[in-house]
């Protein structure tokens, strides 16, 4: 029995490392180093879209970081969602971007129906629900509210410069009916698997802000609103990351 569910986990689940190939590991000790959250910082992309607000990154979006993310994204490696989760937790702990005690709601940035079909997940949402477990058994109260949606079709953003998926997204997301509900009482952060332009996150700020979830400072069009990303870029690092992902 044990070396048939062997041979059936290695039909549907990674037999090497997602991150640098090592064999018969899911992630390998140095790549989940490289997940750790143990170089998370603030991100900021140049330029910067209005509205973007604080973002913190785990890591760095290159090596084994981007081989992983890809992998859950775009392979369906689903497995891989915990060792993400965490290091999206960590983002979320890192430079004080759980704001202030409280409970704390990962509102996930949503994809297109369409992707979310192609690839049989919503990698952001899945990653936010590992992350909001990992947050909770590090005491933080939290919880997933998937409340934004597209009200329009938007082009894949593959390809496209920073203007053009600007331009692209303006406009495009919503909060849906009962949005204030779910996320009331609680503290946002808007979560996503990955910030390069900032165009995502600007809009899903401008989403929450115009739906009245947040209240003082970070209802106006400044940065008071928080956010958190498994990676990003390494030249937005505010600092740069001490040590490259591998």
């Amino acid at each position: 029995m044990r070396g048939w569910w062997q041979e059936l986990a290695g039909l549907v689940l990674p037999v090497d490392c997602a991150g640098c190939g090592a064999v018969r590991v899911l992630v390998c000790a140095d790549c989940r180093g490289a997940l750790s959250g143990a170089e998370a910082g603030l991100v900021r992309p140049s330029p910067a879209p209005e509205g973007l607000p604080v973002v913190q990154a785990a890591a760095a979006y290159e090596g084994a970081v981007r081989a992983v993310l890809l992998a859950h994204k775009e392979r369906g490696a689903l497995p891989l969602a915990g060792v993400l989760g965490a290091a999206l937790a960590a983002a979320v702990l890192a430079g004080g971007t759980v704001p202030g005690p409280g409970e704390v709601a990962l509102v996930p940035v949503p994809s297109a129906r369409r992707q979310v079909r192609a690839r049989g997940h919503d990698p952001a949402r899945r990653i936010a629900l590992a992350a909001a477990g990992r947050l909770r058994r590090a005491g933080v109260p939290a919880r997933v509210a998937p409340v934004l949606g597209l009200r329009r079709a938007v082009a894949d953003q593959a390809g496209l410069r920073a203007r053009e998926r600007r331009e692209n997204l303006a406009g495009a997301l919503a909060v849906r009916r009962g949005g204030a509900r779910l996320t009331g009482g609680a503290r946002i952060v808007l979560v996503d698997d990955v910030v390069t332009t900032g165009a995502t996150l600007a809009e899903a700020a401008r989403a929450v802000r115009a739906a009245g979830l947040v209240e003082g400072p970070a209802a106006g069009p400044g940065a008071a609103l928080r956010a958190a990303v498994v990676a990003a870029p390494a030249d937005s690092f505010a600092r740069g990351p001490r040590t490259a992902a591998r």
